[in-house]
């Protein structure tokens, strides 16, 4: 039997924003639609037919707090079940245009579009409408769980921790994430994904807009750490970029110089192929590990120029037939041609082309697990991550990739497929270090996010941050007969966490959905700045509930039908 040369981790990040009783198409309740039934569900079913072909599929799955919500939540699995009846129901008109047309090719692939359509809604009713709880039962959390998937959580509503004002802030978002998942999910995941893989460490601090400076700031893995999470993922070149702190020798740890990182790099200092223990304090050993993504093999994918998704053979996701929720019949055929002069799409050619790809991208695997151990002599680990919605929904083949790449993976007995958790279990993390400030983003930095377009709303955020947490601070919430009190502060933190998003300032940044992204976060502000006021009002008076204006009972009702989520807030979520 052959030795194992190391470990492959497939993580995928599953994420939307809220969107939940705010709009449909083309922005809103759509994208959560999409999303569900071109990646989750085709991700579960992956699973299950890896499962039945004796392929141990083992991914490391995301599902964002505010994901989770939505997808547990009856407005949306009735509105799922219509969106697929209205798909499938437009793939037969469809076929009638086609039939009248007298094109019996297009007329074949909208009969494609009919069995699939109708197939999700079967498997969405077979696991009784529920997914987080399809992912639940398919984890190796769960007891009695298939060992199938390591479900990893993120804070509350994605919001970008290193730019947030205080660190109670970044602790309430961790907080309301870690309870969302463990309640929903019926257990505490302790991997965590960094909303945009963005990290801080901690030091001096000034924020992006002038509001001046702050002395120190707690990193973000110990914010993390204090909440239970052992694991984050993080760029490549946050660890490429890192400072050697400690080291395991002789069965004790070892402060070491920030040089040994250059020095002795064939002890696997600074590689993505290695987990490392993260500490910016100084002041001692790791508080969680971090694994960063090994850029080589995710270009293999995610490159526009050369990634797999680009190729000619696979469904073109821009054209689609018909003006509003139009159905898709042609294929990219080059990344260079006009969408007027795309072919259309023959499923039967995608075969071999995935067939290709995957065993290209194995092979790059077993090759970079190979030049670590030759160069280290150790064990590594290739670390894979991606959104998860490019898997089916970006890129319509994409599920049937990985279920590829999980069959072949796990017939190179060389390679141990495996969870993150899982590879922490078998692996002695060994060197403790301090990173840079960075993210995933455009050149690595935060400029996605804070930026000429978009820095206004972090002048408003951080006036909502300052007053909401000066207001618990002096308001009697704690006592006894300020149950109302409390309530209405509840409230204004709900907001103030979907305000806190940082899919707003990214659609805006990106010139993807600008109106929408500015409308859903002052409807944030707009409320938080509402209920705060009717808060201190009722702080003034207790009686005051008694005579609200009818806005203000309006405003109050708009946000509880709006905003559906989070159902139990805890303003202790952000005691320091």
């Amino acid at each position: 039997m052959s030795e194992s040369i190391g470990s492959f981790c497939l993580v995928l990040h599953g994420h939307l924003p809220y969107v939940l009783r705010h709009g449909t198409w083309p922005h809103g309740e759509d994208w959560l639609y999409e999303a569900a039934a071109e990646t989750y569900l085709p991700i579960l079913a992956m699973l299950d037919e890896c499962a039945f072909l004796n392929g141990n599929p083992k991914i490391t799955m995301g599902l964002t707090p505010v994901l989770l919500e939505q997808l547990s939540h009856e407005h949306f699995k009735k509105g799922f079940e219509h969106y697929l009846n209205d798909r499938a129901e437009k793939a037969r008109e469809d076929q009638a245009e086609f039939k009248a047309m007298d094109n019996g090719h297009l007329l074949y692939l909208a009969q494609r579009w009919e069995t699939f359509y109708t197939g999700l809604l079967a498997q969405f009713q077979d696991i009784d409408r529920d997914i987080p709880k399809a992912f639940a039962d398919r984890s190796n959390q769960k007891e009695g769980g298939k060992g199938y998937v390591e479900l990893i959580t993120s804070n509350a509503t994605h919001g970008y921790m290193p730019l947030l004002f205080e660190d109670a802030s970044i602790r309430a978002q961790i907080r309301a994430g870690v309870a969302s998942s463990e309640r929903i999910l019926g257990f505490k995941p302790t991997g965590m994904w960094l909303p945009e893989c963005a990290y801080r460490p901690g030091g001096p601090w000034t924020p992006p807009i002038n509001w001046g400076h702050k002395d120190y700031r707690v990193g973000i893995e110990h914010l993390v750490a204090d909440e239970g999470i052992t694991h984050f993922f993080v760029e490549n070149h946050l660890i490429e970029g890192c400072k050697s702190e400690y080291v395991f020798d002789n069965d004790e740890w070892h402060k070491v110089g920030w040089e040994d990182a250059e020095k002795y790099a064939n002890r696997g200092w600074r590689s993505v192929n290695e987990a490392h223990w993260v500490n910016s304090d100084g002041t001692g050993l790791g508080r969680a590990i971090a694994f960063a993504r090994d850029q080589v093999a995710c270009e293999q994918v995610w490159s526009g120029d050369f990634g797999y998704p680009a190729s000619g053979e696979y469904l073109e996701f821009h054209k689609a037939w018909g003006p509003k929720r139009g159905l898709r019949y042609w294929k990219i055929t080059g990344n260079k041609v006009d969408l007027g002069d795309k072919h259309l799409y023959y499923p039967q050619d995608t075969e071999a082309k995935l067939h290709q790809h995957a065993s290209h991208f194995c092979d790059m695997i077993k090759q970079r697990l190979y030049a670590y151990k030759e160069q280290t002599g150790k064990k590594g680990v290739v670390v894979c991550t991606f959104d998860a919605e490019l898997y089916g929904h970006w890129w319509f083949e994409g599920p049937q990739f990985l279920r590829d790449v999980m069959l072949s993976l796990n017939a190179i007995p060389e390679i141990d497929v495996v969870t993150t958790s899982e590879y922490l279990d078998s692996t002695f993390t060994d060197k403790v270090v301090s990173m840079p400030e960075g993210s995933w983003g455009e050149e690595g930095d935060h400029r996605v996010w804070t930026n000429d377009q978009v820095n206004w709303m972090w002048d408003i955020l951080y006036r909502c941050e300052t007053n909401f947490g000066r207001s618990l601070n002096e308001m009697p919430w704690r006592e006894k007969g300020s149950e109302k009190l409390r309530e209405l502060l509840e409230k204004a933190g709900r907001q103030l966490l979907l305000m806190q998003a940082s899919d707003w300032p990214f659609v805006i940044r990106r010139g993807q959905a600008v109106d929408y992204g500015i409308k859903r976060f002052m409807q944030n502000v707009t409320r938080f700045e509402t209920i705060m006021d009717i808060a201190e009002k009722v702080q003034a008076d207790s009686a005051y509930l008694g005579g609200l204006t009818e806005v203000e009972k309006h405003e109050i009702a708009d946000a509880d039908i709006h905003d559906v989520i989070f159902p139990e807030i805890d303003l202790e979520w952000w005691n320091m």
